[in-house]
């Protein structure tokens, strides 16, 4: 299966990732896992994504393009593969429908986990995170044992800037307003299935199941 996962921020889009890729076993393509693995490789493309990303700039279309190709190729990715931030825009996501093309592939579903904006902005500002060890906490969700303690470690469990109220809302309307046109594309294209994220995780992902189950 040919899958591409979508969804906000705050969406819960990583936690269902880790339950396709452990229940079907098929690969997690993230673009910064793929950036990161093709300079590690010392590739080409993978250099010159590195020449764009050490300057800060943009990664060009045909370099994330051309990273995306080669990690597909790949022999794990024969049975299937889920792509994660990737493509981003229209002009991706026309680009990956000739890729795909050329390696005798498609796109089975593209699926998006819709959440209300309300509800992303009170997921993503109760977000706890430990300095220590990386783990993450949700004030409401998952509140840590004792405030302000992580209880995996005891470190100090902080606020990350970009969770506060206007930062969190700022960048909600930025992935909206960049989103919508992809949604709109697939949706004309009809791979897109939206999934209600608003539902316990669980719940969301047994409907995820029930629309992979027709792939089987």
């Amino acid at each position: 299966m040919n899958l591409v996962l979508m969804g906000l921020p705050g969406a819960g889009k990583g936690t269902q990732a880790e339950k396709i890729v452990a229940k079907y076993n098929i690969p997690h393509i993230s673009t910064g896992d793929m950036f990161r693995a093709a300079m590690k490789e010392g590739t080409e493309l993978g250099l010159k994504a590195k020449s764009f990303m050490d300057q800060g700039a943009l990664v060009p279309d045909e370099v994330t393009i051309g990273i995306v190709r080669e990690r597909l190729s790949k022999p794990d990715c024969e049975k299937g593969f889920l792509l994660d931030g990737f493509p981003r825009t229209v002009a991706q996501a026309d680009a990956l429908e000739h890729m795909l093309a050329d390696l005798n592939k498609k796109i089975d579903f593209v699926i998006n986990i819709d959440v209300d904006q309300s509800i992303l902005m009170d997921r993503l500002t109760g977000r706890r995170i430990c300095k220590s060890c990386g783990s993450t906490y949700h004030l409401v969700f998952n509140p840590p044992a004792k405030e302000g303690v992580c209880d995996r470690c005891g470190g100090e469990l902080y606020q990350r800037a970009d969770d506060n109220a206007n930062t969190v809302q700022n960048r909600l309307d930025v992935n909206i307003k960049q989103t919508k046109p992809l949604l709109n594309f697939y949706e004309d294209k009809g791979y897109l299935r939206n999934i209600n994220g608003q539902q316990d995780i669980n719940v969301v992902f047994a409907e995820i199941e029930e629309l992979l189950g027709v792939l089987n």
